[in-house]
């Protein structure tokens, strides 16, 4: 037989496997380092390579930077998968712990689980894209439709949990 505190969690399984995936995503992204960081590096500066004449117009030091700050990028993806992951997991389950689960609590999981794991893959595909544009800049400014959201998604998510916190504080 279930508990109560296993049925208020129940509703808000799809925003925890969000975030376990987003916890895993960052996990599998330090091992890739770790076995593979010098093929990684060597894909962005081959991605350099290929436009260094037509984007980056022979300056090395310019292709250089780029290179580098797209592998800050990549952990960037690593970090924030973890790191974001486990504070909506953590955010998720005092929802449940809570008490009754209702609309801002399951929109609130979701938003958080989908948002770490977007936020992530964003910094992923910004990383990888970056080299190859020649800025930094522009590949984040292309992504802007996943940033944006994905981040507005963990701002939402922490905002309902604070809400409902603030709520079940007063009794309500």
């Amino acid at each position: 037989m279930a508990t109560e505190s296993n049925e208020n969690l129940k509703p808000l399984l799809p925003g925890a496997i969000l975030a376990l995936t987003a916890i895993l995503f960052g996990f599998m992204l330090g091992s890739l380092f770790g076995a593979v960081e010098h093929t990684i590096k060597g894909q962005l500066s081959a991605s350099a390579d290929a436009v260094f004449d037509t984007v980056y117009e022979g300056d090395q030091a310019q292709r250089d930077e780029v290179v580098a700050k797209s592998w800050s990028y990549l952990k960037r993806a690593h970090l924030h998968g973890g790191a974001i992951g486990a504070v909506a997991l953590a955010a998720i389950v005092l929802l449940g712990l809570m008490g009754s689960v209702g609309v801002v609590e399951r929109v609130s999981s979701l938003a958080l689980g989908g948002g770490a794991l977007l936020y992530a893959v964003f910094w992923l595909v910004a990383g990888f894209m970056a080299p190859g544009m020649g800025s930094t800049a522009e590949a984040k400014e292309a992504l802007e439709f996943l940033a944006i959201p994905s981040a507005g998604l963990c701002v939402l998510g922490i905002s309902g949990t604070l809400v409902s916190a603030v709520r079940h504080s007063l009794g309500r």
